[in-house]
């Protein structure tokens, strides 16, 4: 069985191929969507959802920035499809493909026809509908927020996993109360040295 640094090396090199092989496929030179990689890749981001928990941070904030980028690939193929079907002329895909690349060089995500908002630097983010039953995603939250402040030099003055997980229970209940959404997704950031924990409506 792979381990998991050798899954995301797979993971990566299949993102990369996927790219390469879909602009084939719409420029002409290849008669047949890359369905074989783009399953491959979907099975390995499906193994290691539920796993953040065996992986370190370094690890956590690879696997989210390559699922993200996958993500937002599977999005423009998916347009380019309508496009073709509708008669449309679509936009070009390389240049959307190599902006997502750009971001995610920064450590940002891209949303498509938007600049990315500066504070997107999260190193690793989750969504929690009902943390009190979701008890394997605040951990996994947690410890990113312990391995990042780690990282940063901070080794005091952090809440127990207790503490931080009503925490976020309540202010996850908070939110959806106020905004009227189903789920909240966390991020932990660090921006200039300084860890941040964000808290987005979805």
């Amino acid at each position: 069985m792979a381990t998991t640094e050798e899954d995301l090396n797979q993971l990566e090199r299949d993102v990369r191929q996927l790219k390469i092989e879909y602009e084939q496929y719409f420029g002409g030179g290849r008669t047949r969507p890359p369905s074989e990689i783009e399953w491959r890749i979907e099975l390995v981001i499906k193994r290691h959802a539920d796993r953040s928990a065996e992986m370190n941070f370094s690890q956590r904030f690879r696997y989210a920035n390559l699922a993200q980028t996958y993500a937002k690939y599977r999005e423009i193929f998916r347009k380019r499809f309508r496009d073709r079907e509708e008669g449309r002329t679509p936009r070009h895909f390389g240049a959307a493909a190599r902006a997502i690349e750009a971001d995610r060089a920064s450590g940002r995500k891209h949303e498509p026809g938007k600049k990315p908002p500066r504070e997107h630097n999260g190193n690793f983010s989750i969504a929690c509908s009902d943390p009190a039953h979701e008890t394997e995603k605040v951990k996994a939250l947690y410890d990113a927020l312990v391995e990042a402040n780690q990282a940063s030099g901070k080794t005091n003055g952090l809440m127990s996993l207790d503490a931080f997980s009503s925490f976020v229970q309540q202010r996850t209940e908070r939110l959806k109360k106020e905004k009227g959404c189903q789920a909240v997704e966390y991020v932990v950031a660090i921006e200039r040295g300084q860890v941040k924990l964000k808290a987005r409506v979805k």
